[in-house]
Formats: C-alpha cells, sequence, structure tokens
C-alpha cells in the first residue's frame, strides 16, 4: 500500500473542492440510498453500510436534509431513481490494474461512457475478474500526526480497537482494518477524540505497478475522467506513484 495515504489524502482534497462547488453531494447521495435499500433498513444503527455511507457524507459537510431525503428515498419514503452498483474491471497505461464502482440507474448508458473513457486514455475496459483477483476489501482511516497528543496511547487504542495494520506515511498515520471491525475502530477512535481525516472501505492492491512518469500521468488522466462521471463513485488503481508524480498533482 505503498503511498496509499498520500494518494488518498489528494483524492479527499479534491473531493472537498468539488463539494464547494455541490459537485459531489450527488454522488453521495447515491451512496446513500443504495445503502439503504441494500441494507434494508434506513437506521445506521443497525445499517452497517449507510452508516458508512452517512459519515463520508458528513466528512465533505453535505447538509442533513440532503442526507435524509437520500435515507428516504433508499427506504422506500419518497420516490426516486432505482440505482444498481456495477464494477467494472480493465487495464491502464502501463499495464496497470483499474477498478471502477458505479451506481447507475441506466446500465447501458453508464458501461457506453466506461468503455469510451477507457479506449480514450489508452486503457482497455475487460471482463469481469480480470484484475480484481490484484485487490482486496479494506478500512481506511487516515490520522494526521499533528492532531496527535499522545503517541502511545493511540497506538494502543487503535490496536485493541482491531486494527490490522498502521503505517507512519508523510503527515498521517494510515489505519489497516477487516470491514467487519472497521466501524468499531471508527467509533472508539472517535469516542477518544481522535480527529478523523477520513475514513472509507476501499480497494487496497495487494501489489502495486511502477510506471514511467509518462505512463504515470496517463493512468492518471483517466482515472480523473472516470472518476469526473456522474455515474461514477470510485475508482482504485494498481499504479505505484512517486512522490516526484504526487506532487505535481497536488
Amino acid at each position: 500500500m505503498s503511498g496509499h495515504s498520500k494518494w488518498h489524502s489528494i483524492k479527499h482534497k479534491k473531493a472537498k473542492e468539488d463539494a464547494k462547488r455541490g459537485n459531489i453531494f450527488g454522488k453521495l447521495s447515491k451512496s446513500i440510498t443504495v445503502a439503504a435499500r441494500e441494507g434494508g433498513s434506513g437506521d445506521p444503527d443497525n445499517n452497517f453500510g449507510l452508516s458508512n455511507a452517512i459519515a463520508k457524507a458528513k466528512e465533505y459537510n453535505m447538509p442533513w436534509e440532503n442526507i435524509d431525503k437520500a435515507i428516504k428515498r433508499g427506504a422506500g419514503e419518497i420516490e426516486g431513481e432505482k440505482f444498481e452498483t456495477i464494477m467494472y474491471e480493465g487495464y491502464g497505461p502501463g499495464g496497470t490494474a483499474i477498478m471502477v464502482e458505479a451506481m447507475t440507474e441506466n446500465r447501458n448508458r453508464t458501461a457506453s461512457d466506461v468503455r469510451n473513457i477507457f479506449s480514450k486514455s489508452n486503457g482497455n475496459l475487460g471482463e469481469t475478474g480480470c484484475v480484481g483477483w490484484l485487490f482486496e476489501r479494506k478500512g481506511i482511516i487516515l490520522v494526521e500526526k499533528s492532531t496527535i497528543k499522545e503517541e502511545e496511547a493511540f497506538m494502543l487504542n487503535v490496536i485493541d480497537s482491531g486494527a490490522e495494520d498502521i503505517q507512519e506515511e508523510n503527515d498521517f498515520y494510515e489505519i489497516t482494518a477487516n470491514p467487519a471491525d472497521f466501524m468499531n475502530l471508527r467509533k472508539n477512535l472517535e469516542k477518544n477524540n481522535v480527529e478523523i481525516k477520513s475514513s472509507e472501505i476501499t480497494y487496497v492492491p495487494k501489489t502495486t505497478v511502477e510506471v514511467s512518469k509518462k505512463d504515470a500521468q496517463k493512468v492518471l488522466k483517466l482515472i480523473n475522467l472516470l472518476d469526473d462521471s456522474d455515474d461514477i463513485q470510485n475508482v482504485y488503481s494498481n499504479v505505484e506513484l512517486s512522490d516526484e508524480i504526487l506532487e505535481e498533482v497536488e
């Protein structure tokens, strides 16, 4: 997961800028609606996926009115589009693996859009399962080092709360957890007044691929084009990005 936290931080910063323009709220609403419907409950205390979706929406200061409407839409209390979650898999420049998580009410439109983005970005959309085996589902929490006053107590709390790993990456602690332990870990951190920079359950590459600067720029272009699509919720890649490339992006 080398460089994961720095790349995640840049994605988080970009999403914050999108949130200022309201561009990200549509995606967050979809996530909440789908979680409420698929989890069978509009109560976040009894719906892990919904609780996580709401927490992410709050990270981006999404108004509660928007969150509440999305929950009611998913619970069937008000009418709305019926979204479904679809995973696409493919290959990016330099032999990198790309996974795309979409939420859409029009499967054919989204598949066409994703295929076109891959094609014009020197990538190839593949079959289901072609690269999924290169990733694993993990909960990732980022905490800024500067906010931790007692490092030893923080570390012990994280370990006791079920974390699998803690890595120091530049200005952050990157905490990794099994998805089943993720909510308990986050709640314990919040209870101990630990300021969480970002948290999510994501796909993490088991191994990464180093590419040239030119290919890295092409991969980032592909990721950004996918991420800018209204139907795309998340994009995951196993590309290894150097500090130099990441600094240019930031």
